[in-house]
């Protein structure tokens, strides 16, 4: 029998989609599955992704905001310092917190300058923290203590005992206890500090006791 549309062979059987892979099943195999972007496909980016992307945008040129802003005010502040009678040579007071400023201000620039043509910063993984402890309360306590101890002794008994009881009260607070040895570190780098703002940067911090000694 001649089907209706002329011609002479047996018409071809319809193609259901396959429905577990989205293609479309075969005469003689397994499905195709239909590519995004391809016959049948889409290469549209989900709004999510998109606006996921746009965030992270925003959030790095933020921060390079802030390190310009931190690096201007640096500068700026630091001009307004007197020199000081002591210094030696072209360093003074001024010299680190200018360079630090500068600094600042070229991270700036290049942090944008790698976000605009396509840089990002990869994600961290995850750390292993416990969420369910709390706070430890008791070493913010302690840190909080050496550096109140610190403000209220550095006028009366100088930056080099003030200092070591900074640092050794830090040491304390992390956990550790070789009394001797941080006693000791302690008062190389209370003692070093204050020779380098001394000598090196023409900055007098408090001596106190040790006014005569050192």
């Amino acid at each position: 029998m001649t089907p209706a549309n002329g011609s002479t062979g047996p018409a071809a059987p319809e193609v259901p989609p396959d429905r577990a892979t989205g293609g479309v099943a075969g005469p003689a195999g397994p499905a195709v599955p239909v590519q995004p972007g391809g016959p049948g496909g889409s290469d549209r980016v989900p709004d999510s992704t998109r606006d996921a992307s746009a965030k992270k945008d925003y959030s790095e040129y933020g921060v390079a905001v802030l390190l310009l802003a931190l690096g201007i005010w640096a500068i700026v502040d630091a001009m307004g310092l007197a020199d000081a009678a002591s210094a030696r040579g072209p360093i003074g007071p001024k010299t680190v917190p200018i360079v630090v400023g500068l600094l600042l201000v070229a991270m700036a620039i290049l942090l944008v300058v790698d976000v605009a043509r396509g840089g990002r910063g990869e994600q961290e993984g995850g750390e292993d923290v416990d969420l369910s402890h709390g706070s430890d309360w008791r070493t913010i306590g302690l840190l909080a203590g050496a550096f109140a101890a610190n403000a209220l002794l550095i006028e009366r008994i100088g930056w080099p005992l003030s200092g070591a009881i900074l640092f050794f009260g830090t040491t304390y607070a992390l956990g550790s206890r070789s009394y001797i040895r941080n006693v000791i570190i302690s008062l190389i780098m209370s003692v070093g500090t204050w020779y380098l703002f001394y000598a090196g940067l023409g900055i007098k911090l408090p001596v106190g006791l040790l006014k005569g000694i050192l």
